[in-house]
Protein backbone atom coordinates (compact mmCIF):
# COMPACT_ATOMS: atom_id res chain seq x y z
CA UNK A 1 0.00 0.00 0.00
CA UNK A 2 1.21 3.61 -0.48
CA UNK A 3 2.29 5.22 2.67
CA UNK A 4 -0.03 7.78 3.73
CA UNK A 5 2.65 8.72 6.51
CA UNK A 6 4.79 10.73 3.17
CA UNK A 7 1.50 12.81 2.56
CA UNK A 8 1.04 16.21 3.49
CA UNK A 9 -1.21 17.18 5.37
CA UNK A 10 -1.31 13.84 8.23
CA UNK A 11 -4.49 12.08 8.11
CA UNK A 12 -6.69 10.92 10.77
CA UNK A 13 -7.73 7.37 10.96
CA UNK A 14 -11.72 6.41 11.97
CA UNK A 15 -12.85 3.05 11.48
CA UNK A 16 -9.95 2.03 9.22
CA UNK A 17 -10.74 4.67 7.10
CA UNK A 18 -7.86 7.48 6.12
CA UNK A 19 -8.82 11.41 5.56
CA UNK A 20 -7.60 14.67 6.35
CA UNK A 21 -10.62 16.14 8.19
CA UNK A 22 -11.26 20.17 7.55
CA UNK A 23 -10.04 21.80 10.68
CA UNK A 24 -9.41 25.76 11.62
CA UNK A 25 -5.90 25.49 12.44
CA UNK A 26 -3.11 23.51 11.71
CA UNK A 27 0.43 22.93 12.85
CA UNK A 28 3.55 22.24 11.12
CA UNK A 29 6.04 19.34 11.13
CA UNK A 30 9.93 20.32 10.96
CA UNK A 31 12.92 18.37 10.48
CA UNK A 32 14.99 19.96 13.25
CA UNK A 33 18.23 19.05 11.86
CA UNK A 34 17.34 21.16 8.68
CA UNK A 35 14.50 23.30 9.96
CA UNK A 36 12.44 23.13 7.03
CA UNK A 37 8.87 21.69 7.78
CA UNK A 38 8.32 18.66 6.20
CA UNK A 39 3.82 17.86 6.98
CA UNK A 40 0.82 19.75 8.18
CA UNK A 41 -1.15 18.10 11.11
CA UNK A 42 -5.08 19.02 11.26
CA UNK A 43 -5.76 20.17 14.55
CA UNK A 44 -8.96 18.02 15.90
CA UNK A 45 -11.52 19.20 17.81
CA UNK A 46 -14.76 17.69 19.46
CA UNK A 47 -16.67 16.45 16.17
CA UNK A 48 -13.72 14.62 14.56
CA UNK A 49 -12.99 13.09 18.26
CA UNK A 50 -16.41 12.06 18.61
CA UNK A 51 -16.67 10.28 15.06
CA UNK A 52 -13.30 8.48 16.46
CA UNK A 53 -14.59 7.65 19.78
CA UNK A 54 -17.95 6.44 18.08
CA UNK A 55 -16.04 3.83 15.70
CA UNK A 56 -14.38 2.80 18.48
CA UNK A 57 -17.08 2.12 20.79
CA UNK A 58 -19.28 0.00 17.89
CA UNK A 59 -16.21 -1.91 17.60
CA UNK A 60 -15.50 -2.94 21.24
CA UNK A 61 -18.40 -5.91 21.39
CA UNK A 62 -16.95 -8.42 18.91
CA UNK A 63 -13.12 -7.40 19.67
CA UNK A 64 -13.55 -7.99 23.78
CA UNK A 65 -15.54 -11.40 22.40
CA UNK A 66 -12.34 -12.11 20.28
CA UNK A 67 -10.26 -15.15 22.08
CA UNK A 68 -7.11 -13.63 23.24
CA UNK A 69 -4.94 -16.43 21.19
CA UNK A 70 -6.24 -14.67 18.33
CA UNK A 71 -6.05 -11.23 19.31
CA UNK A 72 -2.23 -12.54 20.03
CA UNK A 73 -1.66 -13.28 16.40
CA UNK A 74 -2.76 -10.20 15.38
CA UNK A 75 -0.05 -8.98 16.95
CA UNK A 76 2.52 -11.94 15.95
CA UNK A 77 2.15 -11.02 11.99
CA UNK A 78 2.42 -6.81 13.51
CA UNK A 79 5.41 -8.01 15.31
CA UNK A 80 7.08 -9.28 11.71
CA UNK A 81 5.77 -6.57 9.85
CA UNK A 82 7.88 -3.88 12.29
CA UNK A 83 10.88 -6.06 11.71
CA UNK A 84 10.58 -6.14 8.22
CA UNK A 85 10.13 -1.93 7.96
CA UNK A 86 12.76 -1.41 11.53
CA UNK A 87 14.96 0.54 9.07
CA UNK A 88 12.66 2.85 7.52
CA UNK A 89 10.92 3.65 10.64
CA UNK A 90 14.12 4.65 12.26
CA UNK A 91 14.94 7.03 9.45
CA UNK A 92 11.42 8.51 9.89
CA UNK A 93 12.18 8.74 13.87
CA UNK A 94 15.48 10.50 12.70
CA UNK A 95 13.57 13.19 10.11
CA UNK A 96 11.00 13.92 12.38
CA UNK A 97 12.59 13.99 15.67
CA UNK A 98 16.42 14.37 15.45
CA UNK A 99 17.75 11.86 16.78
CA UNK A 100 20.69 9.42 15.66
CA UNK A 101 20.36 7.02 14.28
CA UNK A 102 21.51 4.83 16.60
CA UNK A 103 18.80 6.20 19.25
CA UNK A 104 16.36 5.85 16.42
CA UNK A 105 17.13 2.29 16.62
CA UNK A 106 16.98 2.01 19.82
CA UNK A 107 13.96 3.74 20.00
CA UNK A 108 12.00 1.02 17.59
CA UNK A 109 13.66 -1.94 18.99
CA UNK A 110 12.09 -0.98 22.43
CA UNK A 111 8.52 -0.72 21.03
CA UNK A 112 8.83 -3.96 19.38
CA UNK A 113 10.01 -5.59 22.70
CA UNK A 114 6.68 -4.15 24.11
CA UNK A 115 4.78 -5.98 21.16
CA UNK A 116 6.55 -9.32 21.83
CA UNK A 117 5.61 -9.13 25.32
CA UNK A 118 1.79 -8.16 24.62
CA UNK A 119 2.23 -11.46 22.34
CA UNK A 120 1.74 -13.58 25.95
CA UNK A 121 -1.09 -11.69 26.68
CA UNK A 122 -3.25 -15.50 26.73
CA UNK A 123 -1.10 -16.06 29.79
CA UNK A 124 -0.87 -12.78 30.87
CA UNK A 125 -4.58 -12.66 31.44
CA UNK A 126 -4.96 -15.38 33.58
CA UNK A 127 -7.35 -14.90 36.99
CA UNK A 128 -6.81 -17.06 39.91
CA UNK A 129 -8.93 -19.43 41.83
CA UNK A 130 -9.45 -21.54 45.14
CA UNK A 131 -12.03 -24.35 45.53
CA UNK A 132 -14.33 -24.92 48.68
CA UNK A 133 -13.36 -21.55 49.69
CA UNK A 134 -16.79 -22.77 51.94
CA UNK A 135 -18.15 -25.75 51.68
CA UNK A 136 -19.28 -26.77 48.22
CA UNK A 137 -18.58 -23.09 46.85
CA UNK A 138 -15.61 -22.42 44.83
CA UNK A 139 -14.09 -18.64 43.82
CA UNK A 140 -12.39 -17.51 40.30
CA UNK A 141 -10.82 -14.32 38.78
CA UNK A 142 -10.74 -13.31 35.59
CA UNK A 143 -9.96 -9.89 33.66
CA UNK A 144 -11.69 -8.03 31.16
CA UNK A 145 -11.10 -4.85 29.40
CA UNK A 146 -12.65 -1.61 30.34
CA UNK A 147 -13.56 -0.34 26.54
CA UNK A 148 -12.43 2.71 25.01
CA UNK A 149 -9.04 3.46 25.79
CA UNK A 150 -6.93 6.51 24.45
CA UNK A 151 -3.72 7.19 24.54
CA UNK A 152 -1.99 11.10 24.34
CA UNK A 153 2.01 10.88 23.74
CA UNK A 154 4.82 13.08 23.69
CA UNK A 155 7.14 13.93 20.83
CA UNK A 156 10.33 12.74 22.42
CA UNK A 157 9.92 8.64 21.70
CA UNK A 158 7.88 8.70 18.76
CA UNK A 159 7.83 5.13 18.45
CA UNK A 160 8.23 3.52 22.43
CA UNK A 161 5.82 5.69 24.35
CA UNK A 162 2.82 4.94 22.18
CA UNK A 163 4.07 1.21 22.05
CA UNK A 164 3.99 1.42 25.94
CA UNK A 165 0.65 1.52 25.55
CA UNK A 166 -1.57 0.54 22.47
CA UNK A 167 -0.31 -3.08 22.03
CA UNK A 168 -1.27 -3.70 25.39
CA UNK A 169 -4.60 -2.09 25.89
CA UNK A 170 -5.64 -4.27 22.32
CA UNK A 171 -4.17 -7.46 23.54
CA UNK A 172 -6.42 -6.73 26.45
CA UNK A 173 -9.21 -6.55 24.31
CA UNK A 174 -9.68 -2.82 24.37
CA UNK A 175 -10.35 -0.38 21.60
CA UNK A 176 -8.14 2.51 20.96
CA UNK A 177 -7.95 6.07 19.92
CA UNK A 178 -3.96 7.34 19.25
CA UNK A 179 -3.11 11.11 19.61
CA UNK A 180 0.48 11.28 18.63
CA UNK A 181 2.27 14.59 19.69
CA UNK A 182 1.54 17.26 16.94
CA UNK A 183 5.31 17.81 16.70
CA UNK A 184 6.28 13.77 15.78
CA UNK A 185 3.14 12.64 13.76
CA UNK A 186 4.59 10.73 11.10
CA UNK A 187 6.17 7.59 12.23
CA UNK A 188 3.04 7.19 14.44
CA UNK A 189 0.86 7.14 11.14
CA UNK A 190 3.11 4.59 9.92
CA UNK A 191 3.29 2.23 13.07
CA UNK A 192 -0.53 2.26 12.48
CA UNK A 193 -0.28 1.70 9.08
CA UNK A 194 1.02 -1.43 9.73
CA UNK A 195 -1.00 -2.74 12.82
CA UNK A 196 -3.92 -2.61 10.07
CA UNK A 197 -1.91 -4.27 7.30
CA UNK A 198 -1.79 -6.92 10.47
CA UNK A 199 -5.46 -7.73 10.09
CA UNK A 200 -6.59 -5.20 12.84
CA UNK A 201 -10.18 -5.40 12.48
CA UNK A 202 -12.35 -1.79 11.74
CA UNK A 203 -12.63 0.61 14.65
CA UNK A 204 -10.70 -1.24 16.95
CA UNK A 205 -7.78 1.47 16.39
CA UNK A 206 -8.24 4.89 15.63
CA UNK A 207 -5.89 7.91 15.06
CA UNK A 208 -6.96 12.08 15.87
CA UNK A 209 -4.47 14.46 16.24
CA UNK A 210 -4.59 18.21 17.69
CA UNK A 211 -3.35 20.33 21.34
CA UNK A 212 -5.62 21.00 23.90
CA UNK A 213 -9.19 21.08 22.36
CA UNK A 214 -8.46 17.85 20.97
CA UNK A 215 -7.21 16.33 24.61
CA UNK A 216 -10.06 17.78 26.67
CA UNK A 217 -12.44 16.38 24.28
CA UNK A 218 -11.05 12.83 24.69
CA UNK A 219 -10.83 13.36 28.61
CA UNK A 220 -14.27 14.68 28.75
CA UNK A 221 -15.94 11.88 26.32
CA UNK A 222 -18.62 10.03 28.16
CA UNK A 223 -17.37 6.58 26.05
CA UNK A 224 -13.60 7.22 26.63
CA UNK A 225 -12.89 4.49 29.78
CA UNK A 226 -9.22 5.18 29.92
CA UNK A 227 -6.78 7.47 29.59
CA UNK A 228 -2.89 7.06 29.24
CA UNK A 229 -0.40 9.89 28.85
CA UNK A 230 3.47 11.06 28.48
CA UNK A 231 4.35 14.30 29.12
CA UNK A 232 5.39 17.30 31.55
CA UNK A 233 4.15 16.93 34.64
CA UNK A 234 2.26 20.09 34.85
CA UNK A 235 0.20 18.68 32.03
CA UNK A 236 0.15 15.12 33.14
CA UNK A 237 -0.95 16.57 36.68
CA UNK A 238 -4.06 18.18 34.33
CA UNK A 239 -4.92 15.16 32.36
CA UNK A 240 -5.13 13.26 35.86
CA UNK A 241 -7.80 15.49 37.33
CA UNK A 242 -9.77 15.96 34.56
CA UNK A 243 -10.02 12.25 33.38
CA UNK A 244 -10.56 11.32 36.96
CA UNK A 245 -13.33 13.90 37.58
CA UNK A 246 -15.26 12.62 34.31
CA UNK A 247 -14.78 9.13 35.16
CA UNK A 248 -12.03 8.03 33.31
CA UNK A 249 -8.80 5.20 34.50
CA UNK A 250 -5.75 7.44 34.19
CA UNK A 251 -2.07 6.67 34.08
CA UNK A 252 -0.40 9.89 33.82
CA UNK A 253 3.34 9.63 33.11
CA UNK A 254 5.29 13.49 33.56
CA UNK A 255 8.73 14.48 33.92
CA UNK A 256 12.03 14.24 35.89
CA UNK A 257 14.84 15.55 37.59
CA UNK A 258 17.22 12.40 37.76
CA UNK A 259 20.31 12.43 40.37
CA UNK A 260 23.37 10.35 39.45
CA UNK A 261 25.53 9.54 42.14
CA UNK A 262 29.30 9.44 41.97
CA UNK A 263 31.34 7.76 44.70
CA UNK A 264 34.95 8.26 45.61
CA UNK A 265 35.57 4.66 44.68
CA UNK A 266 33.82 4.72 41.39
CA UNK A 267 35.24 3.51 38.37
CA UNK A 268 36.25 7.10 36.35
CA UNK A 269 36.18 5.76 32.88
CA UNK A 270 32.77 3.86 33.14
CA UNK A 271 31.42 6.59 35.24
CA UNK A 272 31.99 9.11 32.25
CA UNK A 273 31.05 6.92 29.38
CA UNK A 274 27.49 6.13 31.57
CA UNK A 275 26.80 9.88 32.34
CA UNK A 276 27.94 11.48 29.39
CA UNK A 277 25.53 8.93 27.52
CA UNK A 278 22.38 9.18 29.98
CA UNK A 279 22.61 13.07 29.75
CA UNK A 280 23.39 13.51 26.25
CA UNK A 281 21.46 10.49 24.57
CA UNK A 282 18.48 12.14 22.63
CA UNK A 283 19.74 15.79 23.10
CA UNK A 284 18.94 15.01 27.06
CA UNK A 285 15.28 14.70 25.61
CA UNK A 286 14.15 11.79 27.80
CA UNK A 287 12.12 12.13 31.53
CA UNK A 288 15.34 9.41 32.48
CA UNK A 289 17.72 11.65 31.14
CA UNK A 290 21.10 11.72 33.61
CA UNK A 291 20.52 15.91 34.08
CA UNK A 292 22.61 15.78 37.18
CA UNK A 293 25.60 14.52 38.70
CA UNK A 294 26.27 14.25 42.71
CA UNK A 295 29.86 13.91 43.51
CA UNK A 296 30.40 13.16 46.72
CA UNK A 297 33.60 13.69 48.55
CA UNK A 298 36.81 13.54 46.34
CA UNK A 299 34.96 11.83 43.51
CA UNK A 300 35.46 15.33 42.20
CA UNK A 301 38.87 15.55 41.98
CA UNK A 302 38.63 12.41 39.62
CA UNK A 303 36.00 12.59 37.65
CA UNK A 304 35.33 16.28 36.49
CA UNK A 305 38.00 16.87 34.04
CA UNK A 306 37.47 13.25 32.48
CA UNK A 307 33.87 14.68 31.83
CA UNK A 308 34.59 17.58 30.50
CA UNK A 309 37.14 16.41 28.17
CA UNK A 310 34.33 13.60 27.38
CA UNK A 311 31.60 16.33 26.72
CA UNK A 312 33.69 18.78 24.47
CA UNK A 313 34.34 15.60 22.25
CA UNK A 314 30.74 14.55 21.41
CA UNK A 315 30.28 15.46 17.50
CA UNK A 316 27.20 17.62 16.80
CA UNK A 317 25.56 17.32 13.40
CA UNK A 318 22.91 16.48 11.00
CA UNK A 319 21.59 12.92 12.09
CA UNK A 320 19.86 12.86 8.64
CA UNK A 321 23.09 12.98 6.72
CA UNK A 322 26.09 12.48 8.78
CA UNK A 323 26.22 9.23 10.45
CA UNK A 324 29.55 10.41 12.61
CA UNK A 325 26.97 12.71 14.02
CA UNK A 326 26.91 11.83 18.08
CA UNK A 327 24.11 13.96 19.39
CA UNK A 328 21.92 15.69 17.09
CA UNK A 329 19.11 18.89 17.33
CA UNK A 330 16.05 19.79 19.80
CA UNK A 331 12.63 19.43 18.53
CA UNK A 332 11.78 23.03 18.28
CA UNK A 333 13.62 26.33 17.62
CA UNK A 334 11.26 27.52 20.66
CA UNK A 335 12.61 24.73 23.04
CA UNK A 336 16.39 25.81 22.36
CA UNK A 337 15.68 29.34 23.51
CA UNK A 338 13.79 27.69 26.37
CA UNK A 339 16.81 25.14 27.72
CA UNK A 340 19.52 28.42 27.06
CA UNK A 341 17.48 30.50 28.87
CA UNK A 342 17.65 28.24 31.94
CA UNK A 343 21.64 27.93 31.50
CA UNK A 344 21.23 31.46 31.19
CA UNK A 345 19.62 31.56 34.53
CA UNK A 346 22.21 28.96 35.91
CA UNK A 347 25.13 31.52 35.13
CA UNK A 348 23.93 34.35 36.55
CA UNK A 349 22.67 32.71 39.81
CA UNK A 350 26.80 31.49 40.50
CA UNK A 351 26.75 28.42 38.50
CA UNK A 352 30.54 27.39 36.68
CA UNK A 353 29.89 27.29 32.99
CA UNK A 354 31.90 24.07 32.46
CA UNK A 355 31.50 23.17 28.84
CA UNK A 356 29.36 25.87 26.98
CA UNK A 357 27.23 24.48 24.12
CA UNK A 358 24.56 27.78 23.59
CA UNK A 359 26.99 28.80 20.10
CA UNK A 360 27.01 25.21 18.45
CA UNK A 361 27.35 25.69 14.76
CA UNK A 362 26.85 22.73 12.49
CA UNK A 363 28.26 23.00 9.20
CA UNK A 364 25.59 23.06 6.48
CA UNK A 365 22.57 23.53 8.80
CA UNK A 366 22.32 27.12 9.54
CA UNK A 367 18.03 26.57 10.66
CA UNK A 368 18.94 23.71 12.32
CA UNK A 369 17.08 23.51 16.18
CA UNK A 370 21.06 23.22 17.61
CA UNK A 371 22.16 23.59 20.79
CA UNK A 372 25.43 21.63 21.58
CA UNK A 373 26.06 19.48 25.51
CA UNK A 374 26.39 21.98 27.95
CA UNK A 375 27.88 21.21 31.84
CA UNK A 376 27.37 23.26 34.83
CA UNK A 377 29.66 22.98 37.78
CA UNK A 378 29.37 23.91 41.41
CA UNK A 379 24.89 23.87 40.69
CA UNK A 380 23.41 24.41 44.56
CA UNK A 381 19.99 23.28 45.63
CA UNK A 382 18.77 27.12 45.79
CA UNK A 383 19.08 27.59 42.09
CA UNK A 384 16.17 27.43 39.78
CA UNK A 385 17.98 24.94 36.74
CA UNK A 386 18.56 22.56 39.94
CA UNK A 387 14.75 21.83 40.20
CA UNK A 388 13.45 22.39 36.63
CA UNK A 389 13.51 19.66 34.47
CA UNK A 390 15.93 20.76 31.40
CA UNK A 391 14.72 18.45 28.96
CA UNK A 392 17.98 19.45 27.25
CA UNK A 393 21.76 18.55 26.85
CA UNK A 394 22.72 20.11 29.75
CA UNK A 395 24.39 18.13 33.06
CA UNK A 396 24.40 19.89 35.97
CA UNK A 397 26.89 19.14 38.46
CA UNK A 398 26.27 18.75 42.33
CA UNK A 399 29.63 18.46 44.87
CA UNK A 400 28.95 17.38 48.28
CA UNK A 401 31.61 16.17 50.95
CA UNK A 402 28.57 13.76 52.47
CA UNK A 403 26.51 10.87 51.28
CA UNK A 404 23.54 11.76 53.84
CA UNK A 405 23.88 15.01 52.88
CA UNK A 406 23.55 14.66 48.87
CA UNK A 407 20.70 11.98 49.69
CA UNK A 408 18.52 14.80 51.54
CA UNK A 409 18.57 16.86 48.47
CA UNK A 410 17.72 14.94 45.75
CA UNK A 411 15.14 13.98 48.50
CA UNK A 412 13.68 17.20 48.47
CA UNK A 413 13.05 17.14 44.33
CA UNK A 414 9.68 16.98 43.64
CA UNK A 415 10.21 14.74 40.88
CA UNK A 416 10.62 10.92 41.53
CA UNK A 417 11.46 9.20 37.99
CA UNK A 418 15.06 7.94 38.22
CA UNK A 419 18.15 7.89 40.35
CA UNK A 420 21.51 6.27 39.53
CA UNK A 421 24.87 5.54 41.67
CA UNK A 422 28.01 4.71 40.56
CA UNK A 423 30.37 3.05 43.46
CA UNK A 424 32.21 -0.41 43.54
CA UNK A 425 30.62 -0.52 47.43
CA UNK A 426 27.75 -3.39 47.64
CA UNK A 427 26.99 -1.14 51.28
CA UNK A 428 26.57 2.41 49.56
CA UNK A 429 24.38 1.00 46.57
CA UNK A 430 22.27 -1.10 48.79
CA UNK A 431 21.71 2.07 51.21
CA UNK A 432 21.27 4.34 48.42
CA UNK A 433 18.72 1.79 46.68
CA UNK A 434 16.78 1.95 49.90
CA UNK A 435 16.78 5.52 50.63
CA UNK A 436 16.62 6.93 47.76
CA UNK A 437 13.09 8.37 46.50
CA UNK A 438 12.93 7.49 43.22
CA UNK A 439 10.66 5.07 41.37
CA UNK A 440 13.73 3.56 39.16
CA UNK A 441 17.02 3.12 40.53
CA UNK A 442 20.06 2.23 38.90
CA UNK A 443 23.38 1.27 40.25
CA UNK A 444 26.53 1.38 38.09
CA UNK A 445 24.10 2.30 35.30
CA UNK A 446 23.20 5.54 33.69
CA UNK A 447 19.81 5.23 32.77
CA UNK A 448 17.60 2.66 34.54
CA UNK A 449 15.07 2.49 31.82
CA UNK A 450 13.29 -1.38 32.86
CA UNK A 451 12.51 -3.08 29.61
CA UNK A 452 8.77 -3.86 28.72
CA UNK A 453 8.22 -6.72 31.11
CA UNK A 454 9.16 -4.57 34.43
CA UNK A 455 6.72 -1.59 34.94
CA UNK A 456 8.06 2.25 34.07
CA UNK A 457 7.47 3.26 38.10
CA UNK A 458 7.58 7.15 38.42
CA UNK A 459 7.14 8.26 42.05
CA UNK A 460 6.13 11.58 43.55
CA UNK A 461 5.75 14.46 41.11
CA UNK A 462 6.74 12.34 38.15
CA UNK A 463 3.54 10.18 37.94
CA UNK A 464 -0.10 10.88 38.61
CA UNK A 465 -1.78 7.46 39.11
CA UNK A 466 -2.12 4.21 40.37
CA UNK A 467 -0.94 1.94 37.96
CA UNK A 468 2.13 2.37 35.58
CA UNK A 469 2.97 1.36 31.77
CA UNK A 470 4.28 -1.41 30.73
CA UNK A 471 4.76 -4.75 32.52
CA UNK A 472 1.96 -6.60 34.60
CA UNK A 473 0.91 -2.76 35.74
CA UNK A 474 0.14 -2.10 32.03
CA UNK A 475 -2.06 -5.54 32.14
CA UNK A 476 -3.84 -4.45 35.09
CA UNK A 477 -4.24 -1.01 34.07
CA UNK A 478 -6.46 -1.53 30.54
CA UNK A 479 -8.16 -4.64 32.64
CA UNK A 480 -10.90 -4.22 35.50
CA UNK A 481 -10.84 -7.79 37.50
CA UNK A 482 -14.41 -9.39 37.83
CA UNK A 483 -14.21 -11.93 40.86
CA UNK A 484 -16.80 -15.14 40.46
CA UNK A 485 -18.24 -17.01 43.35
CA UNK A 486 -20.00 -20.58 42.45
CA UNK A 487 -22.25 -22.70 44.27
CA UNK A 488 -24.11 -26.13 42.50
CA UNK A 489 -26.82 -27.26 44.18
CA UNK A 490 -27.27 -31.27 43.81
CA UNK A 491 -30.52 -32.23 42.22
CA UNK A 492 -33.33 -32.04 44.75
CA UNK A 493 -31.36 -29.98 47.28
CA UNK A 494 -33.33 -26.72 48.08
CA UNK A 495 -35.70 -24.76 45.03
CA UNK A 496 -35.55 -25.54 41.55
CA UNK A 497 -36.48 -22.74 39.16
CA UNK A 498 -38.03 -23.45 35.81
CA UNK A 499 -38.54 -20.81 33.22
CA UNK A 500 -40.57 -21.12 29.90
Amino acid sequence: MRSLAKLTPCPVLIDNEWSVPETAAHSVVCNPSSGETIAEVPMCGAVVVDAAVQAAHAAFPAWMETPPIERARVLFRYKMLLEENFEALSESVTREHGKTMTEARGDVRRGIEVVEYACGIPELLKGDSLENIAPGIDCHTVRQPLGVCVGICPYNFPVLVPMWMFPLAIACGNTFIFKPSEKVPLTGIRLIELLIDAGLPPGVMNIVHGGRECVDALLEHPLVRGVSFVGSSEIAKRIFEVGTKHGKRVQAAGGAKNFVFVMPDAHVEKTVDGLVDGAFGCAGQRCMAASTAVVVGSAAEQFVGPLKDAVESIQVGRTDRDPAAQMGAVITREHRERVIGLVNEGVASGAELLVDGREVNVPGAPDGFYMGPTVLDRVEDRMKICHDETFGPVLNVMRFEDFDDAVETANRQAYGNGACIFTASGKIAREFSHRIQAGMVGINVGVPAPLAYFPFSGWNYSFFGDLHVQGREGVMFYTREKVVTSRWHNVGEGEIWHTD
